[in-house]
């Protein structure tokens, strides 16, 4: 095999994407492409002349680098010495098909939006590190999600491409006659057919569901073309093709899964196509089947925001779900029983969260905190239970480490942790060895990482200017001196990202502190018709232009998985603010984690269960005030106090060396404590352990878990 096709099979696996020796490959062939085509092997092979590899081969003598890549994804897909191995061998045979409406694998992969995204990615992943047997299904969204752009206002717009899907790093799949396999999927008004692209994750498969193929109308064709777009029905009939057009890919395709995992309610129409499939493979009725397909299901909620659960109108559910009914031979007002909290109420909508629920034995929130919200938010499902009877767990959420990891970072580790730290992230017995760790190699490092941060946001945000054609107010700008808050989600309402900003002349006092400065840099998305979100957007936006906050604070458009990379790999502190209890966990705070960052957040989510003092900030001790307008009052109050008397007295607290000891401890602490428990390897070890093993009738007495501690 030649060098150019080494380089194709490294850029056909997704693998490439949490190995930075890969990647620094295609950066040194040509920097600027690289940048430019947004990190897109693909595409980046493609555009790079034959001469001008030639030439990069030859001047940077890397050929020898290519092999020893090349070797190292092969022997990483070849080892069977991994945990699912010996923990997970049934379900070889019989994988987990894992079902989400989006996967957040890169930034040069359009199928993501955010937080949900960024969990599943990190899922598909972390079950090829650990070697857990799972086929992802999603849909193929070629105009994606939506680039940001604020204009001279503020005010967010929302701009949209159309990507060239044969210039991304998937494969089409074929039938047994070299031609294009396609699906297809009945409603009472047309057929939907969609074709199939697979990617190459590691060791495992995500499916992703396209129908802009021949046989649609113009109608079907546009189904799956944009993330979240369009009205109701746009929005079920997508989750028909997802739910019901995903299992049966995986039946063209040939994959028998053993158990399904519905990341959230987007797909929960896949337990009535398995329940269909079996009806008509076993000649039995609807509710024999449905307690068997049950047993084999895993319901993961995310959202405890009532809103965020898809619902739809008895008229729309038959138009979208009637062929399908009819083949499970059930009556309208059976079906519509499935999604409502309670089944005799006709004028109640469809839930798909309540499909969800009512069609799995194995159900989970993703925190701690969030599994007792949803436990009372769903009470209503099992009449006659108390809230702690109700049977939805909780499997806190993790992030995959090697995708967030810094370079400069791991290899720190691996001097201190050990060579082989990676393998053995899950025991906190490694993470005890950050104390050998000297103060000041640990503090230079952070400062080289917040100089990049710095350095790269700096060009952004004079390149969107330039492009709005406004300016910054003269004075200051980002500097890598100066305690740097990050603050970057999705701008929602309950999210509060204007909590910072309740006092302005006290922020003010805050960030120019002659002798303490602070500065925030911000980025996010608000949902295209959450005015609210663009509010807060815009209000962020006229903060940065007041010449009061002149270089103190700044709004990085279009807010993707390459800016959060640079902003959790940089940032002193990360800021968080929901509401308590709504947000069901969050995953950008124990990123930042892995990178030296700490953590400054109100106690929700994963945070409640996380913090303990001494690994990071707290905003307030976690009340939940009736009227969340005076809670609102009480957090702003509580966040400018642990700011002045506890985040930038420690940050500033400096030795004769200029390292702030107090601060490198807290760091220090937060990566020993947090490190282990928040990372998708120990995520994926307990959803095989506690649901897929069970669900697919595969667990024994002698199934263990490798590591301690309850999560």
């Amino acid at each position: 095999m030649d060098v150019l096709e080494k380089l194709r099979e490294l850029g056909r696996n997704l693998y490439w994407t949490w190995h930075p020796e890969v990647i620094d490959i295609f950066r040194d062939l040509d920097p600027e492409l690289w940048r430019d085509l947004n990190h897109n092997p693909m595409e980046f092979l493609r555009q790079l002349s034959s001469q001008r590899l030639a030439e990069r081969l030859d001047m940077l003598a890397i050929d020898a680098r290519i092999s020893q890549a090349f070797h190292h994804m092969e022997e990483y897909l070849r080892d069977k010495n991994v945990w699912g191995a010996w923990q997970a061998g049934p379900l070889r045979t019989a994988p987990v098909a894992y079902f989400s409406a989006e996967f957040g694998l890169h930034e040069a992969l359009p199928t993501y939006a955010g937080g949900l995204g960024m969990l599943a990615g990190d899922h598909l992943k972390a079950a090829s590190d650990i070697g857990v047997p799972l086929v992802g299904v999603g849909l193929f969204y070629a105009r994606g999600y939506f680039s940001q752009r604020l204009d001279s206002s503020g005010w967010q717009h929302e701009e949209y491409f159309t990507a060239d899907v044969e210039q991304l790093p998937l494969t089409r799949v074929l039938d047994g006659s070299g031609q294009p396999l396609r699906v297809h999927v009945e409603t009472d008004r047309n057929g939907i057919w969609a074709g199939l692209w697979t990617a190459q994750v590691g060791r495992n498969r995500l499916i992703l569901l396209d129908t802009n193929v021949e046989g649609n109308d113009e109608e079907c064709r546009a189904l799956t073309s944009q993330l979240y777009g369009g009205d109701h029905r746009v929005r079920i009939r997508q989750e028909l093709v997802l739910g019901v057009g995903g299992v049966r890919a995986m039946g063209a395709m040939g994959i028998r899964p053993g158990v399904l995992h519905l990341n959230e309610g987007h797909s929960a129409f896949a337990v009535l196509e398995m329940a269909r499939t079996l009806m008509n493979r076993d000649g039995r009725d609807f509710e024999s089947v449905r307690d068997f397909v049950a047993a084999r299901t895993v319901f993961t909620t995310h959202t405890p925001v009532e809103a965020g659960h898809d619902r739809f109108d008895a008229a729309l559910v038959e138009e979208t779900l009637g062929p399908l009914r009819r083949e499970l031979k059930v009556s309208p007002e059976q079906l519509m029983a499935l999604g409502r909290r309670d089944p005799a109420n006709a004028a109640e909508p469809f839930c798909m969260t309540i499909l969800g629920l009512k069609f799995s034995r194995y159900r989970n929130a993703v925190s701690d905190l969030h599994g007792h919200v949803s436990r009372a938010m769903w009470q209503g499902l099992w009449p006659g239970r108390s809230v702690d009877e109700v049977p939805i767990g909780h499997i806190t959420n993790g992030v995959h480490t090697a995708s967030w990891l810094s370079v400069p970072v791991a290899q720190l580790y691996r001097r201190h942790l050990g060579e082989n730290w990676e393998q053995r992230m899950c025991d906190p017995e490694v993470w005890a060895a950050m104390d050998r760790i000297d103060d000041l190699e640990f503090w230079e490092q952070q400062q080289i990482l917040k100089a990049h941060l710095v350095g790269h946001m700096r060009r952004r945000v004079a390149q969107q200017e330039k492009a709005r054609g406004t300016a910054l107010p003269d004075g200051r700008e980002l500097d890598p001196a100066v305690l740097t808050i990050g603050f970057a989600r999705r701008f929602a309402e309950y999210k509060r990202g204007d909590l910072i900003l309740r006092d302005p002349e006290r922020l003010a006092r805050l960030l120019n502190d002659p002798n303490r400065p602070v500065q925030i840099i911000c980025a996010g998305k608000a949902h295209p018709a959450d005015n609210k979100g663009k509010e807060l957007i815009q209000k962020v936006f006229r903060f940065a232009h007041d010449p009061r906050f002149a270089g103190r604070i700044v709004f990085v458009e279009d807010y993707n998985i390459n800016i959060a990379r640079h902003l959790v790999h940089g940032v002193d502190v990360w800021l968080n603010t929901p509401l308590r209890p709504m947000e069901a966990c969050g995953t950008s705070g124990q990123k930042v984690v892995l990178n030296g960052g700490l953590n400054l957040s109100t106690l929700d989510g994963w945070w409640a269960q996380a913090y303990d003092g001494t690994n990071g900030f707290a905003i307030g001790a976690g009340g939940e005030h009736v009227d969340p307008a005076r809670q609102g009052e009480l957090d702003a109050a509580a966040l400018y106090d642990v700011l002045e008397t506890q985040v930038v007295p420690l940050f500033y607290d400096r030795g004769s060396d200029g390292v702030p000891r107090g601060w490198v401890a807290r760091q220090k602490n937060a990566i020993r404590t947090l490190a282990w428990r928040f990372s998708a390897h120990r995520m994926m070890m307990d959803y095989t352990l506690r649901c897929y093993l069970p669900a697919s009738g595969a667990l024994t007495a002698l199934t263990v878990c490798p590591y301690r501690g309850g999560q």
